[in-house]
């Protein structure tokens, strides 16, 4: 078990906002809200990486641009090169798609060509890597093959899911990954976390950052716990 303060538990966490149309506006809210919860990451489209990159200017908050997202259905070389676009506009955080349809054909190498390749860009600029496995679609064996891979190419974190596809994270894929990567491998659990029970569900099972929307209303909800339960932490 851990301790977390309130500032800790703020600090797994990966404020999103991933919608296509989200405007100027939107992006300064996200920023600002990053600021005044101290969250670790803002997760945006990577379009968004220069201006939240200016908006984060002087802070310990991180610009995480997603690449091939949501689908992952683009080739290695378009990957690598908008994640060297996103790192050359401020992005200091990747999340990436795998290829799903490489992957449904059993073309692992491919598989572990994509993601040696972005990390090592990622690695070589010393920014955190993340693997979005998109969980929802995949077999047991598929997961493991991929945890496999990871434990091979030692991504910063691997990452249950996108959020835009028919399910999001859950604590038997998150404790699945802790116990199947190499430990030198995070996991980054994301999708469909709402409530502060699932948020410390996910942590406990082993996720070491949380991405998710409702990242004010949960930390909001565990404030209140510890001020109700007269406690400075939570014990995880």
């Amino acid at each position: 078990m851990a301790r977390y303060t309130l500032d800790d538990l703020a600090r797994l966490v990966d404020h999103t906002n991933l919608h296509p149309d989200a405007t100027r506006e939107d992006m300064e809210k996200l920023c600002q809200e990053a600021k005044d919860y101290h969250f670790k990451m803002v997760a945006i489209n990577s379009v968004q990486s220069k201006l939240c990159s200016e908006l984060l200017a002087g802070t310990d908050i991180h610009t995480g641009a997603a690449i091939g997202f949501p689908l992952g259905q683009t080739t290695i070389a378009t990957k690598v090169f908008e994640t060297k676009d996103a790192l050359a506009n401020g992005a200091n955080e990747i999340d990436y798609v795998i290829n799903l349809t490489e992957l449904k054909a059993g073309n692992w190498a491919y598989i572990k060509d994509e993601m040696q390749q972005i990390v090592d860009v990622c690695r070589e600029a010393g920014v955190p890597s993340k693997v979005i496995f998109e969980n929802c679609l995949l077999t047991e064996d598929e997961k493991l093959e991929l945890c496999k891979i990871a434990s091979e190419v030692l991504p910063t974190f691997v990452k249950t899911s996108t959020g835009f596809s028919t399910g999001g994270a859950t604590v038997e894929d998150v404790r699945l990954m802790r116990e199947h990567t190499d430990p030198r491998v995070k996991v980054k659990a994301a999708g469909g976390i709402r409530t502060a029970d699932a948020f410390l569900d996910m942590v406990r099972a082993g996720a070491e950052r949380i991405g998710c929307s409702a990242g004010i209303p949960i930390i909001d909800e565990l404030r209140t716990r510890m001020e109700s339960e007269g406690i400075d932490a939570f014990e995880l």
